[in-house]
Order: C-alpha cells, then sequence, then structure tokens
C-alpha cells in the first residue's frame, strides 16, 4: 500500500478516517484505476460506497471523459431498460421522441451503477450482454450499437443470498465482481467516529454561523465509539447536527448524548423453518406417505368386509357393479362405520380389530336415489345428473329397489 497516495486522495476527496479497512478500499481503488476491469462495491448503506468510483474514474485513462452515477433502485421496473439503454420514437406510450441512454451517453467513460442489487432479472441479461460484448439494443429497436463504457457498480444486498435466492444472475454477479472492494461499517472504524463527529460539528457550526462546536466528553466518545450504528454515516452526521442544533450545552456528556442516541436494538434470525429438536407427527415426509397409505388400506378392507359380510353370494356381481356406479356427490344421513385407532400417530390396527354395526351398501344407494328424486321433483334426468350416473342406470336401479310402484 502506497500509504502517500492514499492520504492524497483522502485529503482530496475529503474522506475523514484512518481505520485499516478504509485505507484498504481507497488503496485498491487507486489500483484498478488504470485498468477497464470492472468493480463491485460492497458494504451496508450509509458507509460511502459513491466516493470509491469517483476515485476510480478520477485516477483513470478515462478522466477526461463522462462519469455518470444511476441509482439502479430509484428507477421504476417498467423505465429502467430506456433509462439505461436509451429507446426509439414510439417504442412505448409516452415515447414522443428517441432516447440515448446513459450507456450511449457515457461512451468512453465511466457509468457507476449504484444499488445494481436492485436490478430486474430482464435488465439483468441486457447488462451481461454489455459487459461481455460491449453491445446493446435499444427499447423498440432491433438496430445493435456498440458502446465502450467502464462499469462500476455498487450494492448493500447480500449477493451470495441474491443468488441463491434467485434475484440476481449468477453469471453477472461474476462479470461485475472481477475487482471486489468492501467498504467498512462505521461500527468497524474505531477511533473514526469520533473524528467524523468532529467534523461534522465543526461543519454545522461554520454553516449556521455558530460561536463554536460542540465537543464530546472522554466517556462520550467511547459511548460513541461503542454503539452500533445500523444507519452509520448518514446516522452519525444527523446525530450531529441534532445536537449542535438542539443542545444548550456545548461540551456533551453520556447523559446529553443518550438524548440523541437510540438504545442498540438486538435483532435475531428469524426462527429456522426446520429445527433438528422440533417435535413432529412424522419423521419425514415418507412417514407421512406411510399413515396415508395405511389409513386409505385400512378403509379399503373395511369396504371388502362389509361387502362380504352381506353378500357372500353375489360378491362378484354386487360390488363390481355398486364400485362401478359409486355415488360421491350425494351424502345421505347415514352413520357410516369408522375405525378408531389408539394411536393415530404411532399404530395401525386391522380392521379385524374392530367390531361395528355394517350398513348395507344397497340399502344405502336406494336411500341416496330417493334423495335425489325427491330433491329434483322426480325428474329423473337432473337426478342422474346429480348421481354421476347414466339416465338408463338410473332407470334399471329404480325398477331394481321398486322405486317406479312408490309416489315419490
Amino acid at each position: 500500500m502506497n500509504t502517500s497516495d492514499v492520504q492524497a486522495q483522502k485529503r482530496r476527496y475529503g474522506i475523514v478516517g484512518n481505520s485499516e479497512g478504509l485505507n484498504h478500499a481507497v488503496d485498491i481503488a487507486l489500483q484498478v484505476a488504470k485498468t477497464d476491469l470492472s468493480v463491485l462495491i460492497t458494504g451496508e448503506s450509509g458507509v460511502g460506497k459513491e466516493i470509491i468510483p469517483r476515485i476510480i474514474h478520477d485516477n483513470s485513462l478515462r478522466k477526461t471523459k463522462k462519469y455518470f452515477a444511476v441509482n439502479c433502485g430509484s428507477i421504476p421496473e417498467g423505465t429502467i431498460d430506456s433509462e439505461l439503454f436509451g429507446h426509439e420514437k414510439g417504442a412505448f406510450t409516452g415515447a414522443i421522441g428517441e432516447r440515448e441512454g446513459y450507456f450511449g451517453a457515457a461512451n468512453g467513460g465511466t457509468l457507476f451503477l449504484d444499488e445494481v442489487g436492485e436490478l430486474p432479472s430482464a435488465t439483468q441479461a441486457r447488462l451481461l450482454r454489455v459487459l461481455e460484448t460491449g453491445e446493446y439494443i435499444r427499447v423498440g429497436s432491433s438496430e445493435v450499437r456498440k458502446t465502450d463504457v467502464r462499469i462500476v457498480a455498487a450494492t448493500n444486498v447480500n449477493m451470495t443470498q441474491a443468488i441463491r435466492d434467485g434475484r440476481f444472475r449468477e453469471d453477472l454477479f461474476y462479470r461485475l465482481n472481477t475487482i471486489p472492494v468492501k467498504m467498512p461499517a462505521l461500527r468497524e472504524r474505531g477511533d473514526d467516529v469520533v473524528l467524523l463527529f468532529k467534523k461534522f460539528a465543526m461543519d454545522t457550526a461554520e454553516k449556521y454561523n455558530m460561536p463554536e462546536p460542540v465537543e464530546l466528553t472522554p466517556v462520550a466518545q467511547d459511548k460513541l465509539k461503542r454503539y452500533s450504528w445500523p444507519g452509520n454515516i448518514r446516522q452519525l452526521k444527523n446525530v450531529t447536527e441534532q445536537i449542535s442544533i438542539l443542545s444548550t450545552e456545548r461540551v456533551i456528556t453520556p447523559e446529553i448524548l443518550a438524548d440523541y442516541i437510540p438504545e442498540d436494538t438486538v435483532t435475531y434470525d428469524i426462527v429456522p423453518l426446520n429445527k433438528k429438536n422440533e417435535s413432529h407427527s412424522f419423521e419425514s415426509e415418507r412417514e407421512l406417505l406411510y399413515k396415508i397409505l395405511f389409513d386409505l388400506r385400512n378403509e379399503v378392507a373395511e369396504l371388502k368386509k362389509l361387502v362380504h359380510g352381506r353378500h357372500r353370494e353375489d360378491e362378484r356381481s354386487a360390488v363390481p357393479q355398486v364400485a362401478e356406479h359409486s355415488i360421491a356427490y350425494y351424502q345421505p344421513d347415514v352413520t357410516y362405520p369408522v375405525a378408531r385407532t389408539k394411536k393415530m400417530e404411532d399404530e395401525y390396527q386391522t380392521p379385524e380389530e374392530y367390531v361395528e354395526e355394517a350398513v348395507s351398501l344397497n340399502e344405502l344407494e336406494r336411500q341416496m336415489i330417493v334423495k335425489a328424486l325427491e330433491k329434483n321433483r322426480g325428474k329423473r334426468r337432473k337426478a342422474a345428473l346429480e348421481l354421476n350416473i347414466s339416465e338408463r342406470t338410473l332407470y334399471r336401479k329404480i325398477k331394481e329397489y321398486g322405486l317406479d310402484k312408490e309416489d315419490i
């Protein structure tokens, strides 16, 4: 690391701090500036990622060309392709003229894509093509255009998780992440927190013509460094400005500081979907499937038992006939025999273990036909449709059960 070059860049851009992580990020930016390699800057929101692309561009061979910074998260999904790649006249409603797009306007220069992790999937595919071939197509056009743009991207998204969730293309990530730059969070920068507080206090005092900036006691400085700063530098600046304007005291103690810094809240991960020690009725999906199959087998065996008990002599004719014309859409007021188990989770008993009163299937079928005819006021076609059988079968069943002689 060339310390003198790093310090010179920090003075040039007003970067405050001497932490190792900050100096390392600036040093990488200086080393990669002379190349055209893609750079991906990662870090939490508010850590100052936007300064790195500026350092890269101003120290590159493209420094005399244009530099554009685009916040991808602030552009609506329906218009982001037009913003980045341009569009032809009449390409969509409201396109009253041509638009060049950032890739066309930044030709020869540098394009900084902030919040690149928020790009829609279709736009990610277009961006990948530009990175690989330098070619793009305007919205509503079929003409392939060429561009020579240096891409620097930044994101506060966990890209590994985004790829795993299918929200970001893995191939695009590797194209962007040729040179990774990690910006440290404010809580990782130690004494830089106090230095930044002093800078913001002096800037506020100068801006609003205050007699003197606020100062921190040593104990208040320690409290400032121990705080987690979830909003990073942006939050620290806001807190410093609040204290400078609202506090009547110029020397800030921990008690005064506590009025402006919220309590640190401990966040916990969402409870995992599957826990090793979580109790469950079934050890696995296989056990659940076994239970369903056992229950189904018991019900079939029970049905066979009823049929065999009542129709041993006509087993071959009666059982298929009932099965063929089983009525599934109407439920009469008939009590079915239900198999009961002692331990539904662990044990499955066979039908032979139950002593039940069987219900005649013929009588059940007769009752269902009677109720269907009554419901449809004797109209046999509608009754047959409701019972899910043909009219011919219904006529035969009516004669078989002697219902044609009854007043239904």
